[in-house]
């Protein structure tokens, strides 16, 4: 089962005189990911790296940003991978101490910061949404709107026409149960355009 984050959640490390300040959070897809990496640039102008890492919308990425390659981005990646982390951005902001750690002290630090970050960390399990349609008569309605609340379901358009068209989202595990629940309820009389 996969999961994603509740809220970002920050950690910090010194090691040999250097700092890594990392950070682990949701975000919805690359565009957003960029959108923070700047920000910390920004943030820390003197930083001598910002590296990071994203698994979103079946996007996965990695970047060193300058640091030796394979050292920091995509140790970070594998944390995320590990720990079956969706939609999220693993960043470590680095300020250089003065004393070089090598690659395997680099992977470390860039591994322990995210992991570090990633143990303070709410996680929400992903559970994989279906879209479905439905039409019912007018007298059928109120059944309907109980039972999408009864199951959680994300009612995302109501039209009135000789019927009413309902457009909605549920859990994908619980949607056939669903589906035969409703048919039952209303004896038959549920049309399932793309069921």
């Amino acid at each position: 089962m996969s999961f994603t984050l509740a809220q970002p959640v920050h950690s910090e490390l010194l090691i040999k005189k250097s700092r890594f300040i990392g950070c682990v959070q949701p975000v919805p897809d690359r565009a957003a990911a960029l959108a923070v990496v700047a920000s910390l640039r920004a943030e820390h102008p003197a930083a001598a790296h910002v590296c990071w890492a994203l698994m979103a919308g079946g996007q996965s990425a990695a970047n060193d940003d300058g640091e030796p390659g394979g050292t920091a981005g995509r140790p970070m990646l594998e944390v995320l991978r590990h720990q079956q982390v969706e939609g999220a951005l693993a960043t470590v902001v680095r300020y250089f101490g003065g004393v070089k750690l090598g690659a395997g002290g680099l992977v470390r630090a860039y591994t322990d910061a995210v992991a570090q970050a990633l143990l303070g960390a709410t996680l929400v399990p992903l559970v994989r949404q279906r879209s479905l349609q439905c039409a019912v008569p007018y007298a059928l309605e109120g059944l309907v709107r109980r039972e999408l609340a009864a199951i959680g379901a994300v009612l995302e358009d109501v039209q009135h026409g000789s019927d009413v068209h309902f457009a909605f989202a549920l859990p994908a595990p619980e949607a056939d149960a669903f589906i035969a629940r409703l048919d039952d309820a209303a004896q038959g009389r549920v049309v399932w355009p793309q069921a």
